[in-house]
């Protein structure tokens, strides 16, 4: 499937809601979950999806869309988030990336793409010439990996507790390549 972003803003706009509905109001229990050294909490995705927000997505397409591959993005701190989140509680969290989501949509919708402008390159500080149409379709799979990673976080915490059902649950078993 083609970025299109007709299919893609319902998936933008929904993952506020669904990272709401899975995790607010649990205990930190399920919300601080790791599956491991060096592996993010629930709690921490959400603080990455707000630093995404800010400096990655729409500030991204701008750049695409004002000076092309002229002006490389500026690379992204992926562990922001430590900082950022440090002292929120995840509420507060979920209602900033709510309010940023919805201000992000709300500028992707005005730039009022066309396919023309799908096309157009910009430079990626480690992936070299990307396409804007790649570089929003990567959004909205960026949000279903993250949701995806969470839910396998909080599944894994009860890998042992559910017994030899693990063998019709491959979510709670390691993926190759994990550590």
């Amino acid at each position: 499937m083609r970025y299109d972003p007709a299919l893609a803003i319902p998936v933008l706009e929904r993952t506020p809601g669904v990272l709401r509905a899975l995790l607010d109001g649990l205990p930190p229990a399920w919300t601080e979950a790791r599956e491991g050294p060096g592996r993010w909490s629930p709690y921490d995705v959400v603080g990455h999806l707000i630093h995404g927000e800010r400096t990655d997505w729409i500030p991204r397409a701008e750049i695409i869309l004002r000076a092309g591959e002229a002006e490389p993005f500026p690379p992204f701190d992926r562990v922001a988030m430590f900082r950022d989140s440090a002292g929120k509680s995840l509420g507060e969290l979920l209602d900033l990336f709510a309010r940023l989501r919805s201000e992000s949509v709300v500028r992707l919708r005005a730039m009022a793409l066309t396919p023309a402008d799908l096309e157009r390159r910009g430079r990626h500080p480690e992936l070299g010439p990307v396409t804007l149409g790649q570089h929003l379709a990567t959004w909205v799979a960026h949000d279903l990996s993250h949701i995806r990673q969470i839910v396998r976080t909080m599944g894994r915490e009860y890998a042992e507790a559910v017994g030899p059902w693990t063998a019709y649950l491959p979510m709670l078993r390691p993926e190759a390549g994990e550590a």
